[in-house]
């Protein structure tokens, strides 16, 4: 089994005036602190491009892709920006702006579920960054530089710190795998790359499981005793 791939970088960039252009768009806009309070020391913000109701401060990035997303007002303003998204065949679940500020560092931390290998990912588009930007991801930093764009498995253990001296303001693309994104993703690695390893359980455990499997007395239970025997 392959090891799963923690982060991708992709082999285009996008135009870093016309980013820029739009972020100045939306810059004397109200930006929401992050809801994550613990996970953070200075300011974390977002503004919501893309969102449940189509609400600029709704920046929740809680959905499962059961419930559409809508532009917001603020993302109307941003040309480039909803070009970059239209490029992107595939639903979004939510699409926002992050600020870490002059000062302030994210914790280390995960996500739930935010990996390709659970049928979906986060893409990250740096705007506007400085090499004093410490990202790190499974104790690796990552230098993710203006227009490009990056695959991160946000499963994985990852912190951020802002040691420069202007803020960091990504733009944030959550969306839902399917077989656009499969092509996009397997030209840089491997579909075994994407997918989860079967956790190992040791000889206690698996005796454990046997007893109660036992216990159930059913063709099913019986059958699984069978397979936990041949491993």
């Amino acid at each position: 089994m392959s090891e799963l791939i923690r982060s991708i970088k992709f082999p285009f960039v996008f135009d870093t005036k016309r980013l820029k252009k739009d972020v100045e768009n939306v810059m004397s806009k109200k930006w929401i602190n992050h809801y994550n309070t613990n996970d953070y020391e200075g300011d974390w913000s977002s503004i919501a491009l893309m969102s449940e109701g189509g609400k600029w401060d709704n920046i929740y990035a809680l959905n499962t892709g059961n419930n559409e997303v809508l532009y917001t007002d603020i993302l109307l303003s941003c040309d480039y920006f909803k070009e970059i998204l239209e490029q992107f065949q595939f639903k979004k679940t939510s699409v926002r702006l992050l600020r870490l500020s002059v000062g302030a560092e994210i914790k280390p931390h995960k996500d739930h579920c935010l990996g390709y290998e659970d049928g979906c990912f986060r893409i990250h588009i740096p705007i506007i960054t400085n090499s004093e930007v410490m990202f790190i991801l499974d104790d690796k930093r990552l230098i993710m530089n203006e227009g490009e764009c990056w695959y991160i498995d946000a499963n994985f253990t990852h912190s951020v710190s802002n040691h420069g001296k202007e803020d960091r303001i990504h733009l944030v693309i959550d969306g839902i795998r399917n077989k656009w994104t499969d092509a996009l993703f397997f030209q840089q690695a491997t579909e075994n790359e994407f997918v989860k390893p079967i956790p190992k359980i040791s000889s206690e455990q698996k005796e454990l499981m046997i007893q109660e499997l036992k216990k159930m007395n059913s063709p099913k239970a019986n059958q699984i005793i069978d397979d936990l025997l041949k491993d």
